[in-house]
């Protein structure tokens, strides 16, 4: 672990939300490892992360070694590949925080909601993996392209879902860091939430001609405390 943050290893790295995540962790200072089928493809994403974060600590291994050597991993590959990802990925994520952020997109009808027999792919990641996982929901809402435009402020609110309270800071700090607004929003089981929510937002996206619909949560913490 590095003496200020921890390393994070992208799974799935080398594609645009994976690579738009790893570049604001890594201008964010954290150590970041680019997981992907093979090394030349991994190196490949790295040198095009180190166009934009030069001074970064940025490195690329196949994905099954960087999830072994991280401190934490993120998982961002298409639903097609998500059960054979967490095959490859699960002896190196044990006793690890494993952030999911796949949704269960069924192309071509992406805009209609299709969930997973365990109600959510976070939830199908946790049981598969098993408890020394700790599985956390984030980050499925959020806009790829934006996330890849640094001058773009992202204005879409994180929902943070995991059976870990401690685990779920983690997220949320990870999310702050990289210029996000996070919240704690419950059990890995809620995550059905963020995932069918996404498909909702592209079909809002094509109606209205929006580019990366989001969502605000409204509220301020705290409010409702009584003296």
């Amino acid at each position: 672990m590095s003496a200020d943050k921890p390393s994070i290893a992208v799974i799935g790295g080398s594609g645009d939300l994976g690579s738009g995540l790893a570049l604001r962790w890594a201008l964010a200072g954290y150590p970041i490892i680019i997981g992907s089928r093979a090394q030349h493809s991994a190196d490949r994403a790295v040198e095009k992360l180190r166009a934009e974060a030069p001074e970064a600590d940025l490195s690329g291994l196949p994905n099954a070694q960087a999830a072994a050597a991280a401190d934490i991993v993120v998982l961002t590959v298409p639903f097609s590949n998500h059960q054979p990802m967490l095959e490859i990925i699960k002896s190196g994520v044990q006793g690890k925080i494993m952030v999911d952020v796949t949704v269960p997109l069924q192309p071509p009808k992406v805009r209609t909601v299709h969930l997973p027999p365990e109600g959510s792919a976070a939830k199908a990641a946790q049981t598969f993996l098993g408890e020394d996982v700790r599985v956390v929901s984030a980050f499925q809402n959020v806009a790829a392209t934006h996330l890849q435009d640094l001058d773009h402020e992202i204005d879409c609110d994180i929902l943070v879902c995991g059976n870990d309270p401690d685990a779920r800071e983690q997220v949320v700090t990870m999310a702050t860091d990289a210029g996000m607004k996070a919240w704690h929003a419950g059990q890995v089981a809620n995550s059905v939430v963020a995932e069918a929510l996404t498909s909702a937002l592209i079909f809002m996206n094509n109606r209205y001609k929006i580019d990366g619909a989001g969502i605000r949560i409204t509220g301020t913490p705290g409010s409702a405390a009584k003296d």
